[in-house]
């Protein structure tokens, strides 16, 4: 193995590296996949360390986005509600006291005596 496909491997697997550093795991593939397409016709050996760095990122790119994609949901989601939640009840108190009739919160924490 010579100088030059000792650096393209390099590339591939400590690009995939930074690649997913940089990206939160989301990027990983990109660096295999350029020196997959650069080179990996040149030389077997670069195209073999290129396709095992590549499907290592791409699997792992894959799982790193539908983590975020779920925890940004699951971020959200529970916010969402929570001001659904305060809007509704808040409302429905409002109505009550316009009726001149007092409302008692539901799940709520007597915190203020």
């Amino acid at each position: 193995m010579n100088s030059e496909d000792r650096m393209w491997l390099l590339v591939a697997h400590l690009g995939g590296a930074l690649g997913a550093l940089i990206s939160f795991g989301l990027l990983g593939f990109v660096a295999p996949l350029v020196v997959y397409l650069a080179r990996g016709n040149q030389s077997p050996t670069v195209r073999a360390h290129a396709q095992a760095a590549l499907n290592f990122q791409i699997t792992w790119s894959l799982i790193a986005f539908i983590l975020l994609f779920v925890g940004w949901c699951l971020l959200f989601l529970p916010s969402i509600a929570v001001v659904v939640i305060q809007i509704v009840f808040g409302v429905i108190a409002a109505l009550r006291a316009n009726e001149g009739r007092e409302y008692r919160y539901p799940m709520s924490a007597t915190l203020i005596k």
